[in-house]
C-alpha cells in the first residue's frame, strides 16, 4: 500500500449511520443486532478523496479469547473515489489499520462485506461496467495481509430488478414463463396478504404462519434459520419499513416473503413455501406484489438479495438461480467476505475450523445467508 485514502476515522453515535446507503450500514441494524450479541459502534470515516462517510462496525466474541469485527457491506465510499479495484482494496487495508486500534483489545481479524460490483454483461458473464469474470472470487486479486474470507457471510451475488419503468415494462422484461406463472397463481385463486411491521396482534399472527412456513423450507432444502424470536424482533424494530407478504389459496397458507424497504431499495430479505400446493405458483405472485409495492413506495430498485455465483446446473442451489433471473434484472457480482487479520495464529485457528464447517454445510445446503 502506498498511498493514504483516509484523513481521520472517529467514534461517532449511531445516528449517523441513518445515512447509509445499505441497510446493513443503518443505525437500525446496528440497533437490531445489538439485541442479539453483538456490539454496535459507530464511527466517521474522513477520505482524502470524496469527504466523509459513515461506518457501521459490529463486534462479538465468536470463541473463548476471540472476538470478530464485522463490517456489513462496507466501506461505502465516496463517488469521488478511484474506480480502480486495487485503490479500493488499499483502502480497505488502510480502513482496517486504523481501526484496529479502536477495537476490542481481543478482536482476532476485522472481516469486510465490500459493497462494491460488478455487473455481469447479458449472455456471457464477461465484462461489464466495471469488469467482471462472472466469478466473484477472482474479482480482486487480495494485496496482502487481506485473505479470502472461508465463507461469505452477505451474500456477494444478486439480481436488481430496475423500478423505474412502467409497471408493463418490468413485467415485459421477466421471461415468458415467468409472467405465466404469475397470471396462473391469480387465476387459480392465490391471493397475497400483506402485513406491516408493528400491526400489533396482526402482525404477531403473520410472523408465527411465516415462522411455520420457514421451518417447512429449512427441512425440505436443508437451510439454516434464527429463532422465531429474531423475526418478530425485526418486524418490532423502529425507523424502518418491512413487509410480510402471505400467499392465501382456500384458507392455507402456502407461501410467504418478508421485504425490507428503505430509500432508493426494496430488499427481498426471507422467503418460505409450504410443502403442498406448489403446483399454485404461489412465491411468483408474491414477487411480482413486492416488486409493485416497492415502486408504489418510491423505491428505484428491487434487490432479489442472494444467487449462486453462476448457472451452474450442479449447484445445490441450481433452482433459485433460475427462479431469480427469471424476473428479468442485472444479475452483480461483489467480491465476497474479505478479512484482516489482527492476531494471525488466533485468526489460523478459527479460519480452518471455519472452513471445516463450511465444507460440512455445504454438503446439506447450498451457499446462503442468515444476515
Amino acid at each position: 500500500m502506498n498511498k493514504f485514502f483516509i484523513q481521520s476515522i472517529k467514534a461517532a453515535e449511531l445516528a449517523v449511520c441513518e445515512n447509509a446507503n445499505s441497510f446493513l450500514q443503518s443505525a437500525m441494524w446496528g440497533r437490531f443486532k445489538s439485541r442479539f450479541g453483538w456490539i454496535a459502534q459507530a464511527y466517521v470515516v474522513d477520505w482524502i478523496e470524496g469527504g466523509a462517510k459513515p461506518l457501521l462496525v459490529l463486534s462479538r466474541r465468536i470463541a473463548p479469547g476471540i472476538v470478530m469485527a464485522y463490517i456489513p457491506w462496507g466501506p461505502e465510499l465516496p463517488a469521488e473515489f478511484p474506480a480502480d479495484p486495487a485503490a479500493k482494496a488499499n483502502a480497505a487495508i488502510e480502513l482496517a489499520c486504523v481501526l484496529r486500534p479502536l477495537l476490542p483489545g481481543k478482536t482476532a481479524f476485522i472481516r469486510l462485506d465490500p459493497p462494491w460490483f460488478t455487473v455481469e454483461s447479458e449472455g456471457d458473464g464477461s465484462e461489464g461496467d466495471e469488469g467482471s469474470s462472472g466469478d466473484d472470487s477472482a474479482l480482486f486479486e487480495l494485496p496482502k495481509p487481506l485473505k479470502r474470507a472461508a465463507a461469505d457471510i452477505q451474500p456477494p451475488d444478486t439480481v436488481l430488478i430496475d423500478l423505474t419503468p412502467p409497471t408493463e415494462k418490468i413485467l415485459a422484461a421477466m421471461k415468458p414463463k415467468w409472467r405465466y406463472n404469475i397470471g396462473l397463481a391469480e387465476k387459480r385463486g392465490v391471493t397475497v396478504q400483506t402485513t406491516v411491521g408493528g400491526d400489533g396482534a396482526a402482525c404477531e399472527q403473520g410472523i408465527d404462519v411465516f415462522y411455520r412456513l420457514l421451518s417447512e423450507t429449512a427441512g425440505r432444502d436443508g437451510i439454516a434459520i434464527h429463532h422465531l424470536g429474531y423475526y418478530k424482533t425485526l418486524f418490532a424494530e423502529q425507523g424502518i419499513e418491512i413487509r410480510l407478504y402471505t400467499a392465501l389459496h382456500e384458507g392455507d397458507a402456502i407461501a410467504a416473503n418478508v421485504v425490507l424497504f428503505r430509500g432508493r431499495q426494496a430488499t427481498y430479505l426471507y422467503g418460505a413455501s409450504a410443502n403442498i400446493k406448489r403446483n399454485l405458483m404461489a412465491p411468483y405472485a408474491l414477487q411480482w406484489r413486492a416488486m409493485q409495492d416497492a415502486k408504489a413506495y418510491g423505491c428505484a430498485e428491487y434487490d432479489l438479495f442472494g444467487i449462486p455465483p453462476n448457472d451452474n446446473p450442479d449447484h445445490p442451489m441450481a433452482g433459485l438461480y433460475r427462479f431469480k433471473t427469471g424476473f428479468g434484472g442485472t444479475i452483480i457480482h461483489r467480491p465476497g467476505s474479505w478479512d484482516y487479520p489482527c492476531k494471525p495464529l488466533l485468526y489460523a485457528v478459527f479460519s480452518a475450523a471455519e472452513k471445516l464447517r463450511k465444507k460440512i454445510r455445504d454438503r446439506k445446503k447450498g451457499r446462503g445467508s442468515r444476515r
